[in-house]
């Protein structure tokens, strides 16, 4: 997605998910600014939103990662 923007279906499709979930995930990704959306209108008067990537730095300490680890463990464990 960093070389070029893509719609939703083509997304899903490549994905391999359906396009409902695709966009609950896209517009949490977009709510935290790592992917923009544009609409655009085709020629033939369809409106498509585009997504891409934005280019973002995240820098993960030990103890950001330990803390990840422990509630991913806990939403485990709850699952079970």
């Amino acid at each position: 997605m960093y070389e070029n923007r893509q719609y939703i279906s083509e997304l899903a499709r490549i994905i391999g998910i359906s396009r409902p979930l695709l966009y609950i995930h896209l517009r949490k990704l977009e709510e935290a600014g790592l992917v923009k959306a544009s609409m655009e209108i085709s020629s033939d008067g369809k409106a498509t939103k585009y997504y891409e990537l934005t280019h973002f730095d995240m820098r993960l300490t030990p103890q950001m990662l330990h803390e990840i680890s422990k509630e991913i463990n806990l939403e485990d464990e709850k699952s079970q």
